[in-house]
């Protein structure tokens, strides 16, 4: 089996100064920095955009992991791959269209990017399986998008197994990402049941020694 990706968050983190302060803290032991990008219209929190991204690109060679938590993702996506995003996630549910949808996953790998494709905790899997081949990730939100601390939800486990069973009837060629209210135990269980990558904000930021919490949740 292959490694566990482990993707710290920069959710709980307050400024930019300590999100680079924290990415060089952790760029020994993480695989990637997952940068929440939130509008206030998606989710209620409003984050920083890719101005900041670029400035955390700057100052890191850890991969960017950016999620796109925005009501208009279409609009963003150009800026925020000029800004050095390495992968950037946009969500199922801001789409009203499916391809428009998979227009824009075309458009994010055509720019040399990986594409992620998020689904909130209500959204099945089944509803996304026909855009399995335009996605490098598949991100599971284990918690209600836009703000950390949240409790995991427990039918995160189903969804992470059934994704795993389409990947490999289906040979698909992605990433199983799942966000939210993660520690170790829950992060063993989601590997066995087929999670690639872990995103982890307060349990890897809240820790007093974070290289022990990304060895524990790997």
């Amino acid at each position: 089996m292959d490694k566990l990706l482990i993707a710290p968050s920069t959710d709980p983190v307050k400024t930019v100064e300590d999100i680079i302060k924290y990415a060089n803290e952790i760029k020994n032991d993480a695989d990637l920095l997952h940068c929440d990008i939130m509008d206030g219209k998606f989710v209620e929190n409003k984050t920083f955009s890719y101005d900041v991204v670029q400035i955390i690109r700057e100052k890191t060679l850890l991969p960017l992991d950016v999620h796109l938590m925005v009501e208009k993702p279409t609009k963003l996506l150009k800026k925020f791959a000029q800004s050095g995003a390495n992968i950037i996630t946009v969500h199922f549910e801001a789409y009203k269209s499916k391809n428009k949808l998979i227009k824009d996953l075309k458009t994010l790998r055509k720019m040399g990017v990986l594409s992620g494709l998020s689904i909130k905790p209500n959204t099945e899997v089944g509803e996304i399986v026909s855009l399995l081949g335009f996605c490098d990730f598949i991100l599971i939100m284990s918690v209600q998008p836009g703000k950390s601390g949240q409790e995991f939800i427990e039918k995160t486990y189903s969804k992470v197994s059934e994704l795993n069973k389409i990947k490999k009837d289906y040979d698909a060629r992605i990433k199983i990402e799942v966000d939210g209210g993660i520690n170790p135990e829950i992060s063993h269980k989601l590997k066995e049941l087929g999670a690639d990558v872990i995103v982890s904000g307060s349990y890897v930021y809240s820790s007093n020694d974070r290289q022990m919490a990304i060895s524990n949740l790997r």
